[in-house]
């Protein structure tokens, strides 16, 4: 193995963080000025903030700290630590690596890690939220071509991912907004789906790190028409990513004019959703219904 080919790597969701984040911080200094003083060429550089080369946590200190001269020592020892991890971070996800859509693995990744999560769904209770038996429903029944084994693993990943939400340590601030449509659904399979969705909706809304709306029949029908969406924010200094979904797992930016536009979408439609209290109020109710 060449030492190019040891040193170059797979562009990973937290390698292409971490050299975004260099990017951010090299601000107007040409990539050449900042490339010569660590020794390297503009192409290495180039390739290190795209997530093409990997940097080693020395090098990130010593280029954040003198060459581009950050005043951010907690900002730098976290890309620094970044840096070094290793491939997949080491969570539960990795084992669904070669199984599912590079973009769903990234997604993954990174609600894992976000401090808070904003999201909302125009038809559906969004996944994060989602009882077992609602989950196998939405995917085994989807119109896209999934195979048992597939689905099998989907349903896995999504009820995997909903532990950031009850975790000990650091669980994740959750605001999403569900729209009432969805308890409107009639499931072949029987009421019992939408009962224990409702139950489970009612049991989450409770918790002190969940806020959960209900975006109400009467509300116009622009609010959520534009497709579901989810933004995250993390600790500092990591950029917010906003993400909007679809059947291969979602079109993930820190481009901050898309996260800034679909931020005030969420805004607009929380305004338009009922409060919390009047939200848990509305859950009650259909729960209710279905066991008449």
């Amino acid at each position: 193995m060449t030492k190019t080919q040891q040193k170059r790597a797979t562009p990973t969701v937290m390698r292409r963080r971490v050299g975004g984040q260099l990017r951010r911080w090299r601000g107007d200094m040409p990539s050449g000025t900042a490339a010569k003083k660590m020794g390297w060429d503009s192409v290495k550089l180039g390739r290190i903030e795209r997530g093409l080369y990997r940097i080693s946590a020395d090098e990130v200190r010593q280029y954040a700290g003198d060459v581009l001269a950050v005043d951010d020592a907690i900002g730098i020892e976290a890309v620094a630590e970044a840096a070094e991890e290793p491939v997949g971070g080491g969570g539960w996800w990795r084992a669904y690596e070669n199984e599912i859509s590079p973009a769903l693995y990234d997604f993954v990744q990174l609600e894992n890690r976000a401090r808070t999560v904003r999201l909302q769904h125009g038809s559906i209770v969004p996944g994060p939220l989602q009882s077992p038996a609602y989950v196998r429903e939405i995917i085994t029944r989807s119109t896209s071509t999934v195979t048992p084994k597939m689905a099998e693993v989907l349903i896995a990943v999504r009820l995997a991912r909903q532990e950031i939400l009850t975790r000990t340590e650091k669980p994740v601030h959750l605001h999403a907004i569900v729209p009432e449509s969805a308890f409107h659904t009639v499931f072949e399979s029987g009421p019992s789906i939408m009962r224990d969705q409702l139950r489970k909706l009612i049991d989450l809304s409770a918790l002190p790190n969940i806020t959960l709306q209900i975006l109400p029949l009467t509300a116009h029908p622009t609010f959520g028409s534009n497709g579901a969406s989810t933004m995250l924010t993390f600790d500092h200094p990591w950029a917010s990513v906003a993400s909007v979904d679809n059947p291969m797992g979602g079109t993930h930016t820190e481009e901050p004019k898309a996260v800034s536009y679909l931020e005030n979408e969420f805004k607009g439609i929380s305004s338009a959703a009922l409060p919390v209290d009047k939200s848990r109020e509305v859950l009650t109710e259909y729960l209710e219904g279905t066991t008449k």
